[in-house]
C-alpha cells in the first residue's frame, strides 16, 4: 500500500478501494495490533459530517471484502466486539521493491518451511557445512545451547535443500508435544497421513521407505527417547529420506551425525578494537542490528564497539541473549545496559567470567532479561506461558486480559516483548502468529505464581480453546496440505493441554467436557482415532446427573462408538456407545443430529454384518433427510441407503438412490469424515459401480469405479480412497481384469500400511488369495484366504466376507476339499438368509450347482435345479451378470445331455442383451459355449 499516492497493490496490480475504505484502511495499518476504536474511525474517515455506525460497518464490510480477509484462511481485520476493530496481518515499510525477500520455497506449494530469515548473521558457513554434511551423511543433529539458532539454522538448510529435494522438505516443530507419544503421529500429520494405530510409527516408516524427502524434526530434548527411537528406525528401513533434527543433546542413536552449533563469535579480550575490527565479528554485527531494529541506530565509534564486545562476551555469543541485551538499549542505553547485564551475572555466577555451561548461560540471560521488564510486562509473560506452541493475537487477548487487565494494556505489552525477544513471531499467511520461545515459556513456568491465579488463567486458557473449535470444527474436514494443517496443529496443541488439565488434578471436568465434545469431531475428520476414544471415554466418565443425558454425552457417546469401532473392533462397547447416542438424539428431536448419528449406527450393522438391521437405519436416514434442507445430509441419506440395498439385492433402487447421492448438487466443503470417519459421497460412486456391473453394464461400472477413484484422489483422505480401491477392486475381479485388480490392491496395501487400516489389509490379502485361485495356485489361494478371513472374522469387518468367502469355496473345490467346500457354502447360504444380504444369493445358488457338478458323486439333476433356483433369482432381482453366468453352466448341462436347442435357446437372448458391452471373462466364456453349440 502506498499511502502517499492512495494506492493498494494485490502482487502489483492495484486494487479497486473507494476513498473511505482506504482511508479506514490507512489508519488501522498505521496501527498494527493495536485497537481503534469506532469513534476514532469515524472521526477520521467523517470528520465534518455525522455519521451512522451503519455506514462504518457497510466500509468495513467492503475493504474486508477487496482484502480478501477471511478467504483461504487469511486474516486481516479483527473485530472486538464493543471496542472497535485491529489490523492484526504483518506490516512492513519498505523503500522500493529491493528490500523484499526472494524465497524459492514458494514455488514448491507442498513443503511447509517457515519463512527464512531476510538476513542470517554469521551462519553461512554453518549452513554450507551441515548442507553437504546432510547431503553426504544422511541423519544429521544440530547440537547447542538454547537461543543459540538451531532453529534458525535448519531453517535455512531446508531451504538451501528445497531444490535438491524438489520440494519434498518437512518441518515438523516438536517443540508443542507434551507428550512423546504423539511424535509419531505429528511427524505422519504434517506428512498428509492419517494414523489409525496405538503405535503409528510402522505405518509411518513403511510409508517412507521408497521416499526421497528430507524431514526436519525441530526441538527435540524434551521428547528424545521418542524422537531418537523413532530418526533411528526411519534411517534404517528408508535410505532415501534425509534427516535433520535439532536437540541440546546428542539423541546417540547409529546413524547420528553430531553437528555442534558454537555461539556467534565474539572480538576477543584483550584486543586493541577499533569499529572497524569490532563490525568483523558476527556477535558485534547482530548486537548492532538488533538494537538498530528496536529503534535504536549504533554511530558504531570504537569506544562503543569495545563495550559492544564486552556484552557478546559476557553473553557468550548466544544468538538469544544478544537479541534481548540489544533490545533493551533504546531504554536504557548502551552503557547502562552493560551495567545491568554485569550486575545480574555477576549475581547469579560469582566469580566466573570465563565459558559457563550453556544452560546457565541461557538462564542468567532470561533471569536478567526478566528483571528488566516493568511489573506488567511480566505478569502478562506469567499468563502467555499458558498457551502451547503458537498463538494468535485474539487468543492472547482473551486469555490475559482480566478485570484489571484491558485490551490495549496487552497490546502494549506484547509489543514489548516482541521487541525484547522474549516473545517470537511467525508469518501465518496473511497473519501473524505469536509464540514464547520454549526456554523462555520454561523459565515462565518457574516463576512463583499464585494457585488460584494459575487455576483462573487454565480455565481462561481452555474456554478459548473451545469457543475456538466450535468456531473452527467445521473447517478440519477440508485440510488436506500440510501447510493447511500446520495453522491449526498449534491450536490442536493448546487443546490437548486444556483437556490434560481439565481432567487433571484441580481441574475443570465441565470445561472438559465440553472440551471434549467440541474436539471429538476434529480429532475423527483428523483421523486421530486413538486420543478422539481417550478423551471421549473420558469425558463420559466425568458426566454427571446435571450433563448426562444433554448434548454433550450425545455427541461424546457418537465419537466413542466411532472410534472404538475402527480402532478397537469393539462390537459390544461401540454398540452400547452408539446406541446411548441415538437415544439422546431421539428425545431431542433435532432432525440432523439424529441423522448423523444414524449414520456410524447404519455402518456399524453392516460393518458386523447385520444387512437386515443397517437397511432398517437406512430408511429411518432417509425419512429424516426428507425434513432437512440440507445437500449433505441428503446426500448421506442416499449413500447410505444406497449400499443397503444394493447388499439385499434391490438392484434398480439401489441405482436410483446411488445416483441421487451423486447427482445432489455440487461438492460441499462440508463433508461427513467428522461423524462417519469417511466421505459419503465417494462411497455412493463405488457402490454404484457394482451396481452396474451386476445389472448388465460392464464398461459403465469400469468407468464409475475408475471415476470414483479418481474423485477420492482428489480428496486427499487416506480412509476415503482405500474405501474406493476395496470396492473397485471388487468390480474389476467379477469383470475378470486382473492386471487391474492387481494393480488397485497394490495401492490399497500402501494406502491401509501407511495408514493403519487392519480390515482393508484383511480384504486385499483376500483378494490377493483370490487372485491365486484364478491363476491356478489354489492351495496358496485357499491358506491366504483363510487367514484373511479370520482376521476380517475377529474385526469384526463382514462386509465383503461374502464373496470372498465363494472364492474359498470354489479354491477349495479346486484343490479336492469338496467336504470343507460343502460345509462353507451351506452355512454362507443360510447366513446370508439370515442377515438379509440377499445380492449374493443367485451367485451362491450357482457355485452350490456347481459343486453338485464337481463333485466325485455328480447329481445332474439336483445341480439342474439349483442353477434354475439362481437364474430365477437374478432376474427377479435385475442382475443380468449373475443370470449370464448361470445361463452359461445351465446351457452347459443341458448340452451335455445333448439338449442343445434347449442350451442354445437359454443362452442366446441373455448374451445378445451384453453384444455391445465391454469384453469381460464372463462374455468369452458364454460366447464359447455358443460358438460350440452352433
Amino acid at each position: 500500500m502506498t499511502a502517499k499516492e492512495r494506492l493498494l497493490l494485490r502482487q502489483g496490480a492495484p486494487v479497486d478501494l473507494g476513498t473511505r475504505a482506504f482511508d479506514m484502511l490507512a489508519m488501522l495499518a498505521a496501527r498494527p495490533n493495536q485497537i481503534v476504536s469506532k469513534k476514532d474511525l469515524l472521526d477520521h474517515v467523517w470528520p465534518d459530517v455525522t455519521v451512522e455506525e451503519g455506514s462504518l460497518r457497510f466500509h468495513m464490510a467492503n475493504l474486508r471484502k477487496a482484502l480478501g480477509d477471511g478467504k483461504d484462511g487469511a486474516r486481516y481485520i479483527a473485530t472486538l466486539t464493543g471496542r472497535g476493530y485491529s489490523f492484526v496481518a504483518p506490516v512492513s515499510r519498505s523503500a522500493g521493491q529491493g528490500d523484499v525477500h526472494e524465497d524459492i520455497a514458494t514455488s514448491y506449494p507442498n513443503a511447509n518451511l517457515p519463512s527464512r530469515l531476510t538476513r542470517m548473521v554469521g551462519r553461512v558457513d554453518d549452513v554450507l557445512v551441515l548442507s553437504n554434511k546432510l547431503t553426504a551423511k544422511r541423519f544429521v543433529t544440530v547440537v547447542g545451547t538454547g537461543g543459540v539458532g538451531k532453529t534458525t539454522v535448519a531453517v535455512a538448510v531446508g531451504h538451501d535443500l528445497i531444490e535438491a529435494f524438489a520440494g519434498a522438505v518437512h518441518f515438523v516443530d516438536l517443540g508443542a508435544l507434551s507428550d512423546p507419544g504423539l511424535v509419531a503421529t505429528t511427524v505422519a500429520s504434517m506428512l498428509g497421513l492419517s494414523l489409525q494405530s496405538d503405535d503409528p510409527a510402522p505405518a509411518l516408516i513403511s510409508y517412507l521407505a521408497d521416499k526421497r524427502i528430507l524431514l526436519i524434526l525441530d526441538t527435540c530434548e524434551h521428547v528424545i527417547d521418542a524422537a531418537a527411537d523413532l530418526t533411528f528406525r526411519i534411517f534404517a528401513a528408508a535410505p532415501q529420506v534425509h534427516i535433520l533434527t535439532t536437540s541440546r543433546e546428542p539423541l546417540q542413536v547409529e546413524g547420528e551425525h553430531v553437528y555442534k552449533l558454537a555461539p556467534l563469535a565474539c572480538a576477543p579480550d584483550g584486543l586493541e578494537l577499533t569499529a572497524t575490527v569490532a563490525q568483523t565479528y558476527p556477535a558485534t554485527q547482530l548486537f548492532v542490528e538488533r538494537a538498530a531494529a528496536s529503534g535504536t541506530r549504533i554511530d558504531l565509534d570504537d569506544a562503543d564497539a569495545a563495550i559492544i564486545a564486552g556484552i557478546c562476551r559476557k553473553l557468550d555469543g548466544v544468538p538469544l541473549a544478544i537479541e534481548l541485551a540489544a533490545g533493551r538499549v533504546a531504554s536504557y542505553g548502551l552503557q547502562k545496559t552493560a551495567a545491568l547485564l554485569d550486575e545480574r551475572l555477576t549475581l547469579l555466577w560469582p566469580g566466573q567470567r570465563t565459558a559457563p555451561p550453556r544452560q546457565k548461560t541461557l538462564q542468567a540471560t532470561l533471569d536478567w532479561s526478566y528483571g528488566l521488564l516493568s511489573d506488567f510486562e511480566r505478569q502478562v509473560l506469567r499468563r502467555l506461558a499458558v498457551f502451547v506452541g503458537h498463538f494468535s493475537i485474539e487468543a492472547a487477548l482473551e486469555v490475559v486480559t482480566s478485570a484489571t487487565v484491558d485490551d490495549a494494556h496487552v497490546f502494549a505489552a506484547i509489543d514489548s516483548l516482541i521487541a525484547k525477544s522474549m516473545v517470537a513471531t511467525r508469518p501465518a499467511g496473511a497473519t501473524m502468529r505469536y509464540r514464547l520461545l520454549d526456554t523462555t515459556r520454561a523459565y515462565a513456568f518457574q516463576l512463583d505464581v499464585d494457585d488460584a491465579e494459575l487455576a483462573t488463567l487454565a480455565a481462561r486458557h481452555a474456554t478459548h480453546h473451545l469457543r475456538w473449535l466450535e468456531e473452527t470444527g467445521a473447517e478440519w474436514p477440508t485440510l488436506s496440505s500440510a501447510k493447511q494443517r500446520s495453522l491449526h496443529l498449534a491450536g490442536l496443541a493448546n487443546v490437548r493441554a486444556a483437556l490434560e488439565w481439565c481432567f487433571g488434578p484441580g481441574g475443570n471436568t465441565e470445561i472438559g467436557i465440553l472440551l471434549a465434545a467440541a474436539a471429538a469431531p476434529v480429532f475423527l475428520s483428523m483421523s486421530l482415532l486413538t486420543e478422539c476414544h481417550r478423551w471421549s471415554a473420558q469425558a463420559v466418565l466425568a458426566l454427571d446427573d446435571t450433563t448426562r443425558g444433554g448434548r454433550e454425552e450425545m455427541h461424546l457417546q457418537a465419537a466413542l462408538g466411532v472410534s472404538l469401532m475402527f480402532t478397537h473392533g469393539g462390537r459390544d462397547a461401540a454398540h452400547m456407545a452408539l446406541s446411548r447416542s441415538f437415544a439422546i438424539a431421539d428425545r431431542s428431536g433435532d432432525a440432523l443430529d439424529q441423522l448423523q448419528i444414524l449414520g456410524p449406527l447404519q455402518m456399524f450393522y453392516l460393518r458386523t454384518g447385520e444387512f437386515r438391521t443397517a437397511l432398517h437405519y437406512a430408511e429411518r436416514c432417509s425419512v429424516i433427510a426428507g425434513t432437512l434442507e440440507d445437500s449433505v445430509s441428503t446426500t448421506l441419506a442416499h449413500s447410505l441407503m444406497g449400499i443397503s440395498l444394493h447388499l439385499s439385492g434391490e438392484l434398480y433402487r439401489a441405482q436410483t438412490a446411488l445416483e441421487a447421492a451423486l447427482r445432489h448438487g455440487p461438492r460441499s466443503d462440508r463433508t461427513t469424515t467428522n461423524y462417519l470417519g469417511f466421505d459419503g459421497k465417494i462411497l455412493a460412486g463405488a457402490i454404484l459401480a457394482r451396481t452396474l456391473w451386476l445389472q448388465g453394464f460392464p464398461d459403465r461400472a469400469m468407468e464409475q469405479a475408475l471415476q470414483t477413484i479418481r474423485d477420492a484422489e482428489t480428496l486427499d483422505h487416506p480412509l476415503t480412497l482405500s474405501i474406493a480401491l476395496v470396492w473397485a477392486v471388487s468390480v474389476f475381479l467379477w469383470i475378470g481384469d486382473i492386471e487391474n485388480a492387481d494393480t488397485h490392491i497394490d495401492r490399497l496395501f500402501s494406502q491401509a500400511e501407511f495408514h493403519s487400516l487392519g480390515p482393508y489389509l484383511a480384504v486385499g490379502r483376500g483378494f490377493r488369495g483370490e487372485i491365486a485361485i484364478r491363476r491356478g495356485d489354489a492351495s496358496n489361494g485357499v491358506d491366504v484366504l483363510q487367514r484373511s478371513l479370520a482376521e476380517l472374522h475377529a474385526a469384526p469387518y463382514e462386509l465383503l466376507t461374502t464373496p470372498l468367502n465363494i472364492a474359498l469355496i470354489q479354491g477349495l473345490a479346486a484343490t479336492g476339499r469338496f467336504a470343507e467346500a460343502f460345509a462353507l457354502i451351506d452355512t454362507t447360504i443360510r447366513l446370508v438368509e439370515a442377515n438379509g444380504e440377499l445380492g449374493y444369493l443367485p451367485e451362491l445358488l450357482r457355485v452350490r450347482g456347481g459343486l453338485v457338478l464337481a463333485a466325485p458323486r455328480p447329481a445332474i439333476d439336483e445341480a439342474e435345479l439349483y442353477f434354475r433356483r439362481a437364474l430365477e433369482l437374478s432376474r427377479r432381482q435385475g442382475a443380468r451378470a449373475w443370470e449370464l453366468r448361470t445361463a452359461t453352466d445351465l446351457a452347459a448341462l443341458l448340452a451335455a445331455r445333448g439338449q442343445c436347442e434347449d442350451a442354445r435357446a437359454l443362452l442366446q437372448p441373455i448374451f445378445a442383451w451384453f453384444a455391445k458391452s465391454l469384453e469381460t471373462a464372463d462374455l468369452k466364456s458364454a460366447a464359447r459355449l455358443l460358438a460350440m453349440l452352433n
